[in-house]
């Protein structure tokens, strides 16, 4: 049941989305130890490598351990896009993917992002130029439209295909929704049948019965677990094993959440150092341990934490 985009092979279906702010390495390397079948990095900017920032040679840090993984890059220039991609290629990641869905203001009022799927036909130069300019898989994640007005996504999905890219992650909302109403299943069943090259489909993927109804419904060849994901790992190896062995994972116990937050945070300390991996973590903390007992007043707690000795402290009285 794995599944081949372009030359690689992934073991199972299941794929980590890519989330700014979210899916570092130190997050990444815990989702793929759960199986995760492919595990995906925050989206880069393709200008902010262009001007070599900092910050953006940073995030683009791979662990052997975590492949395959695929590098996501934005921006709405095919020259810039292209070269950028062939300028980094040498870097340890499988695919390279195009964002062509973000929601994101800063993103959309630059053009970039979701603000694509109104130019089909900038859609198609920039994935043309890009999968000529590089060796490896290029794939395209997209929404199903923008906002209210008519946009023909099954007219952009044979686009990308015949611009040379080796899939398509489709997110069932419009960029208008967000992250509000339900996924549109139904539009990724349609651009299933309207490509022949694999189809990966996201959107309210939150336990691994839904990841099987949405593989039923849509036939697509994959689905990419987002929001679902953080703090909670886990959904990875217990989507597999109900997908690709029909059994059914427990889910983790009190203690097994306590391990993978000291361990996450020792990952992100290792990682940022101790100022910024503790700040960081104290999202985590909130999202593993979100509808606990007593969370409420842990999650008050975790905003003061500064090192990971408070850390260790705060999670014995878990």
């Amino acid at each position: 049941m794995g599944v081949k985009i372009g030359n690689v092979e992934l073991e199972s279906p299941i794929a980590l989305a890519p989330m700014a702010g979210v899916t570092d390495l130190p997050f990444r390397l815990l989702c793929k130890e759960q199986q995760a079948g492919l595990v995906c990095m925050e989206m880069v900017s393709a200008k902010a490598i262009f001007f070599g920032n900092k910050n953006t040679e940073k995030l683009m840090e791979i662990h052997p351990q975590e492949r395959p993984i695929s590098l996501q890059l934005f921006g709405n220039d095919p020259d810039i896009i292209s070269e950028m991609a062939k300028k980094i290629e040498e870097k340890p990641f499988d695919i390279l993917d195009l964002n062509m869905g973000c929601p994101v203001p800063k993103v959309v009022n630059n053009q970039e992002g979701s603000a694509l799927l109104k130019n089909p036909a900038l859609i198609g130069k920039i994935v043309e130029k890009t999968v000529k300019a590089i060796q490896k898989p290029v794939t395209v994640k997209i929404r199903k439209g923008f906002d209210r007005e008519p946009i023909d996504i099954l007219e952009i999905a044979h686009i990308i295909e015949e611009s040379g890219a080796a899939a398509i992650a489709v997110h069932g909302r419009t960029r208008e929704q967000y992250y509000s109403g339900e996924a549109d299943w139904e539009v990724i069943r349609k651009i299933k049948g309207s490509v022949s090259i694999p189809v990966i489909g996201n959107g309210d993927v939150d336990s691994p019965q839904k990841a099987k109804a949405m593989m039923e419904k849509t036939g697509c060849d994959a689905v990419m677990i987002g929001r679902a994901a953080r703090g909670n790992p886990w959904i990875f190896s217990r989507t597999r094993s109900y997908i690709m062995e029909g059994t059914q994972k427990s889910l983790p116990d009190k203690e097994q959440i306590r391990q993978m937050i000291l361990r996450h945070g020792r990952l992100l300390v290792e990682c940022k150092g101790e100022y910024t991996g503790i700040r960081e973590m104290r999202k985590h903390v909130a999202w593993y341990t979100a509808g606990m007992p007593h969370s409420a007043r842990l999650r008050r707690e975790v905003n003061r934490l500064e090192k990971y000795a408070h850390l260790e402290k705060l999670l014995k009285d878990m």
